[in-house]
């Protein structure tokens, strides 16, 4: 159908009138988060789905900027030793550390769950090399496929630290980049 002009008038299906909400709710957030990234701006926004439910978007939070709403005195100052920086500047740089904490969290998240693969994975050898006959009772065939598997679980081992020590490099170049920022 591509897209059209429509009348602003409340949807009479309830149906089409969810699909209306999410989507319309989707775009006013992520218009919303342009504007917080664009012009450095803290932003909040609630509303209530149809049937009730409550949806809220903030930058740096919806509690910060609520909070900030409620105890509006003036324009504040944040005193750091030495020089003292306009509310707005602060802002930028909460919103730039918010963000490189969003990236690490998210590459934390990502290496755990590796780690909980691989950690099942490892279980999985182990059951399958315990349910097998003592060492001393295997014949030449099953010595040779118990030998490769152990390499194979070695390489795989291998592969995994590298991984983590790659990770581990970024995340302490990313936490220097963090201190000095």
């Amino acid at each position: 159908m591509g897209r059209r002009k429509i009348e602003m008038k409340m949807v009479k299906d309830s149906s089409s009138r969810q699909v209306t909400f999410s989507k319309r709710r989707t775009g006013l957030f992520k218009k919303a988060n342009e504007l917080a990234t664009l012009c450095a701006v803290q932003v909040a926004i609630v509303v209530f789905s149809p049937g009730g439910k409550p949806y809220s978007f903030g930058h740096p939070s919806v509690e910060a900027v609520t909070e900030r709403f409620l105890n509006q005195a003036g324009k504040p100052k944040v005193s750091i030793p030495g020089q003292v920086v306009e509310q707005s500047q602060q802002d930028v740089k909460v919103g730039k550390l918010n963000r490189q904490l969003n990236t690490m969290l998210k590459r934390l998240q990502a290496k755990t769950k590796q780690g909980e693969v691989l950690r099942e994975a490892v279980r999985a050898s182990c059951r399958e090399l315990t349910h097998q006959k003592p060492v001393n009772e295997l014949n030449r065939y099953e010595l040779l496929e118990m030998k490769e598997s152990m390499e194979k679980l070695r390489e795989k081992i291998k592969g995994r630290v590298s991984e983590i020590e790659a990770s581990s490099s970024l995340l302490l170049l990313s936490n220097i980049a963090v201190k000095q920022a």
